[in-house]
Order: C-alpha cells, then sequence, then structure tokens
C-alpha cells in the first residue's frame, strides 16, 4: 500500500512539473510580453459585440482597477494594462434566454507606457494572443498600428473604449 502510495505521489508530481514547464508565451510582434498573471486581474467590465457574437471581460492590474474606481481614466496612468479575454457567444443549452461563453477567440491587452509607447503617438501599446495556443497576432511590429486606427474614435477617451462598469461601494 505504501508502495503505491508513493507512486501515486510522484505520478502527480510529474504530471503537475509538466504542466507547470509548458512553453513560454512568445512575445507579440511589437515586442509587448503576455501577461502571465492576467486571469488573477479584476473586472473592470464587460461588453457584447452585437456585430460579431462575441462577449468580452476587461480586466485591470492593479493599476488600472485602483484608476478605474476611482474614476481616474482621463488619462489613464502610466503602468495601466487593460485586458479583453474574448469568447465566441452561446445560448445557454438549459436557459436559452441567457447568452453565455463559448469558444474562446483570442486575448488582447492594452499597456500604459508614455515613455516606452511614446512612437506611436499614444502612450499605450497594443497587442493580442488568438486562440487557446495564445499565437501572437501580427507579422511584425506595425500590427499596432490597426489596433490604433481602430481605436481612434476614442482618441479624446485615452484611445480606451471601455467605460468602467460601476462597482458601488468599491471606489
Amino acid at each position: 500500500m505504501k508502495r503505491v502510495l508513493t507512486l501515486f505521489v510522484l505520478a502527480s508530481a510529474v504530471t503537475c512539473a509538466a504542466q507547470a514547464a509548458s512553453p513560454a508565451i512568445p512575445p507579440a510582434p511589437n515586442g509587448m510580453v503576455f501577461p502571465a498573471d492576467y486571469a488573477d486581474w479584476q473586472v473592470i467590465s464587460i461588453s457584447h459585440r452585437v456585430d460579431n457574437h462575441t462577449l468580452r471581460v476587461i480586466l485591470g492590474n492593479p493599476v488600472a482597477v485602483k484608476a478605474a474606481r476611482a474614476g481616474c481614466t482621463s488619462p489613464w496612468p502610466d503602468g495601466s494594462m487593460l485586458g479583453k479575454v474574448v469568447w465566441k457567444e452561446i445560448a445557454k443549452p438549459t436557459w436559452k434566454k441567457a447568452i453565455v461563453p463559448d469558444r474562446f477567440v483570442h486575448a488582447e491587452f492594452m499597456h500604459k507606457d508614455s515613455k516606452r509607447w511614446a512612437g506611436n503617438g499614444t502612450g499605450w501599446g497594443w497587442a493580442r494572443w488568438v486562440g487557446a495556443d495564445y499565437k501572437p497576432y501580427g507579422k511584425d511590429a506595425s500590427a499596432g498600428q490597426e489596433c490604433i486606427a481602430c481605436h481612434t474614435p476614442v482618441k479624446g477617451n485615452d484611445w480606451v473604449f471601455t467605460t468602467p462598469a460601476p462597482f458601488p461601494g468599491a471606489e
């Protein structure tokens, strides 16, 4: 029995070590590094794109969350990172009136660093990783120009579409 237990513990340790040693996610073509801790960030808002049937959760690193809760987002402070995690939508099988996440599409991030990203005229760096394997989007550093072009309508809102959701009592 002791031998079986020892084998089980070793097998579990090897499995955990193999999972922890999974290959790193490559950086985006512009050099932005994938924020490994993004799944632990707090929710700032949500959005539902009716044009492409996707659900999005907008997360923020601690700097961004503090700014969002305090209403200090015009401009967002340097160090802010916003993450948008995107899934295709589907009607919940057991409750057809509810729309829930289905297939993971991508995760995209904005990083406010007015010195690092001064050259693009926005103070923000953008990057996207596509699919469950987090493949960096774009062939070269110019991929960020696509993001800037999309965000131009909200230039007066520090290039950010997100409206932080109110969290009463969390200010």
